[in-house]
């Protein structure tokens, strides 16, 4: 209804029914039901305010899930860095909502892009979108950079290498991110959505690897 991207599609329509609401006969039917307690300004034309779509999203589905949701809806500009920095959550999940907001972020492009986020940030290692590195003809952007351990992640879509330019451009860029000593590991989006067991096994011992010493300059390589 907001027009978000997601990780995936609900296999039913989720609803929200206030608790003193009931549901009877088949109107249960096809739909799965969430019972909320509801202000009224968090409701607009029977939809949850886009604020509190990513507060409900963040507190009931998986982080993967729930980070691409919050990333999407900062895209989109329906929900802003500082109303998500403002929200003060309690009860059932507060802790999950806390950690959803808190690294919510518009520069991931993609879903695809916050999943892979979302495991790297469940494996330990901080990781940021779109981290610019410098290097002598220019600035590269890669998709994820943790800086502390000198590597780079790609979420790799066969839709961005339909071309042998774009193919070629992309093998120069990471001889140069290996030349300048990033290590640079690349995933598909069948890794990263259907293959977790291995994203994550990688993941675990990129974690275990002794962190570099943290360059202060924004644009520098790793020492």
């Amino acid at each position: 209804m907001h027009g978000w991207e997601l990780k995936s599609i609900p296999p039913k329509p989720e609803i929200a029914v206030r608790p003193n609401r009931k549901v009877t006969g088949d109107r249960w039917d096809g739909v799965r039901v969430c019972w909320l307690n509801l202000a009224d300004d968090e409701v607009r034309d029977g939809v949850t305010t886009p604020l509190r779509t990513v507060i409900d999203c963040a507190r009931q589905l998986p982080f993967d899930e729930a980070l691409a949701i919050a990333d999407s809806a900062l895209r989109s500009r329906k929900v802003t860095r500082r109303e998500l920095d403002e929200v003060c959550v309690r009860g059932a999940g507060a802790d999950a909502v806390r950690r959803v907001l808190h690294h919510a972020d518009a520069r991931a492009a993609n879903p695809f892009e916050s999943v892979l986020r979302a495991l790297c940030l469940e494996a330990g290692l901080a990781v940021e979108p779109q981290h610019p590195i410098q290097h002598p003809e220019g600035v590269i952007h890669p998709d994820l950079v943790c800086i502390s351990r000198g590597m780079v992640f790609e979420a790799e879509s066969w839709t961005f290498h339909i071309t042998r330019k774009a193919f070629k451009r992309d093998c120069a860029r990471y001889n140069l991110l290996v030349l300048q000593g990033w290590l640079v590991l690349r995933f598909t989006w069948e890794h990263v959505m259907l293959d977790q067991t291995y994203v994550r096994s990688v993941l675990a011992q990129c974690a275990r690897r002794v962190e570099r010493v943290e360059v202060p300059h924004e644009l520098s390589r790793p020492a």
